[in-house]
This record gives C-alpha cells, sequence and structure tokens, in this order.
C-alpha cells in the first residue's frame, strides 16, 4: 500500500484498504494494534484530530511506515 498523503482522509483510505487486503474486521484490527474500535473507525474515516501517536501505532502495527520527504513550496 502507497500513497501520497495530503490530508488525515489520505491517511484512512490507506489503513482501510490494507485492513481489508488482510480480511481483517475493524475490531479485530482494532484489537490487534491495541487501539480502541471508535479510534480505529475515526482514523479510517479521517478525523483531523485523532492522536498522531496513536495513528502511528495503527501504522506500523499494519506493516505500513511513514516517510517525510521535502518538496518544493506551495507557491514554487
Amino acid at each position: 500500500m502507497e500513497g501520497k498523503v495530503n490530508s488525515p482522509a489520505d491517511i484512512g483510505i490507506i489503513v482501510r484498504r490494507k485492513r481489508k487486503a488482510g480480511g481483517l474486521t475493524l475490531a479485530d484490527a482494532a484489537a490487534m494494534c491495541n487501539v480502541g474500535y471508535r479510534f480505529f473507525s475515526n482514523v479510517e474515516n479521517g478525523k483531523p484530530t485523532a492522536h498522531v501517536g496513536k495513528i502511528l501505532q495503527v501504522l506500523s502495527c499494519l506493516g505500513l511506515e511513514v516517510t517525510i520527504m521535502p518538496r518544493g513550496w506551495k507557491n514554487e
């Protein structure tokens, strides 16, 4: 699963795809990642106020990682 992330919704799309590709229910994925069902659902739905540390925990648990790379400024 790869994708450019510009918003919390983009993270949610990637997480949902990975979960479904693994054949996991939302409840199973939340338990596996040691987070609550509601939190996992909020991540998949792109809630912008979700805790970054927990999001990184979910990504790591699902075998995903975050890479930050420089890009040009918005007005370039």
